[in-house]
């Protein structure tokens, strides 16, 4: 519940407007029950980000352990990273577009993990030999789809056809 509450407030108000008060009161706990679980606010923000990308991550390992063919794996994994963002915008705000830089020095490994993962499940899976910018680009093609639509929809099922279609458009130029 502290985790839900802080995401909500670190989302709505940004990381340096929010205070552990706050979240006490959103919560209508006192302040010290929150200090019992989390020594400090940025204690807690790493927590929500460590959660969000292992929630990512599971997503890439679940796709990449299904038998099926590389071409449609790639198209899995695409769509999945998609399907995240949209399906958890306020986890994916906080993962990826708080500008905070303090905020900064809290995230961890996490990203480049997860971003390790993404990029070498598509260099191994894909028919030719991907570059470093290829990757990236297909990233951050991915991210501008999230970014845009997750300002415009409620859920991911509301643009289910536009992702398909993204995820098949980066296929072609990856193949």
């Amino acid at each position: 519940m502290i985790m839900d509450a802080a995401r909500t407030l670190f989302v709505n108000k940004g990381y340096q407007h929010v205070s552990m008060r706050q979240i006490a009161k959103e919560l209508e706990y006192s302040h010290g029950a929150i200090y019992y679980h989390f020594k400090n606010k940025g204690e807690l923000f790493y927590a929500l980000v460590e959660e969000h990308f292992k929630m990512l991550d599971q997503i890439l390992d679940e796709i990449l352990e299904k038998e099926i063919e590389p071409k449609e794996k790639i198209r899995e994994v695409l769509i999945g990273f998609m399907q995240f963002g949209l399906t958890h915008q306020n986890h994916y705000e906080i993962m990826f577009l708080t500008k905070d830089e303090e905020v900064r020095n809290f995230l961890s490994q996490s990203p480049n993990k997860s971003y390790e993962k993404f990029a070498q499940a598509l260099s191994l899976l894909s028919e030719r030999k991907l570059s470093i910018q290829d990757i990236w680009s297909i990233f951050i093609s991915l991210h501008g789809f999230v970014t845009h639509y997750s300002r415009h929809v409620t859920s991911y099922e509301d643009v289910q056809g536009m992702a398909a279609a993204h995820a098949d458009f980066l296929l072609r130029s990856i193949r």
